[in-house]
């Protein structure tokens, strides 16, 4: 007899009317009708050419050829079980995994620091490793399995993808402590278009998109310095006279260990989506959904 020949729900009663030896309580158990549970036991009968159980005064009385089958199918049910279930266990405290994030520079010095500091006390023994998100490869490495999630301003990833919203800020203007517009009153945009400007060409992600949504107001700025990241920013501001345009929340962690101060844009730029990306592949690997819950935890607004 050839597996496929066997309906695996069959040998699920088999089992169970093992252990109750009544077919009503196998019928309450497996949600089913007394004459469903009839039906598929004949089937079975048929099947394997031998009665298996008997009507007895205590009940249905397993044959010898059942009770020959009794442990073989009792473990390879209880094997299969055990495969389909391993997805749902997961335990970080005693984990060694590696898990691969993508996202900018920008990220990492936004969600790193917080984000270590919490894998420290939750899970030892786990390891995270970062790629950039502008890689032209990050959605077939997702896909893979080979880039767990990915965090930012990532419009690209769409098909395919879930996404959740960790929050939205805004664009500002960050400059060094004693600059000429280190001033009380509100930024003009004949001033913002007269300083001098690093820009921050950040190919692959969403901040590119500011640049052309500055353009499309007819702004003109004086830009001086293009950089392909923001990791240099903060020691570039402090040491010259140069602006630069770039998200509130990294404004906040540069003003302190640069000497900086940030002040509202002139203009209105649309507000920036930061998100926590994962293929669907993996929507419920639990490897993948403790550290997507560990972050949203930690940095959802």
């Amino acid at each position: 007899m050839n597996l496929k020949d066997i309906d695996l729900n069959l040998l699920v009663i088999f089992q169970q009317l093992l252990q109750e030896r009544r077919v009503s309580a196998v019928a309450v158990n497996l949600g089913l009708s007394q004459p469903t549970v009839s039906h598929a036991l004949n089937r079975l009968r048929l099947q394997l050419g031998d009665e298996l159980f008997l009507r007895t005064s205590k009940g249905m009385e397993p044959t010898a050829y059942a009770m020959q089958l009794a442990e073989p199918i009792g473990y390879a049910l209880s094997a299969i079980e055990e495969t389909l279930n391993q997805r749902t266990r997961f335990d970080p405290a005693s984990s060694d995994r590696k898990f691969s994030v993508g996202m900018s520079d920008i990220g990492e010095i936004y969600f790193l620091p917080k984000l270590m500091e919490m894998l420290a006390k939750a899970a030892p023994g786990i390891s995270l490793s970062t790629i950039r998100t502008t890689g032209e490869t990050l959605a077939d490495d997702m896909e893979a399995g080979r880039v767990d999630l990915a965090i930012g301003w990532l419009p690209h990833l769409k098909s395919g993808f879930f996404q959740r919203r960790l929050f939205v800020q805004d664009h500002v203007c960050m400059f060094r402590r004693g600059h000429k517009l280190d001033k009380k009153s509100p930024l003009t945009q004949p001033q913002f278009e007269a300083a001098e400007h690093v820009l921050v060409s950040a190919a692959g992600t969403g901040h590119a998109t500011v640049d052309k949504s500055i353009e499309r107001l007819g702004v003109k700025r004086h830009v001086v310095l293009t950089v392909p990241h923001f990791v240099a920013v903060g020691h570039i501001l402090s040491a010259t006279d140069m602006v630069a345009t770039v998200p509130e929340r990294f404004a906040r962690h540069c003003v302190d260990p640069f000497n900086l101060r940030y002040v509202n844009l002139p203009l209105k730029l649309p507000e920036i989506g930061v998100n926590l990306f994962w293929h669907s592949r993996f929507h419920k690997e639990p490897g993948n959904q403790w550290l997507r819950g560990q972050v949203f935890d930690s940095f959802n607004d």
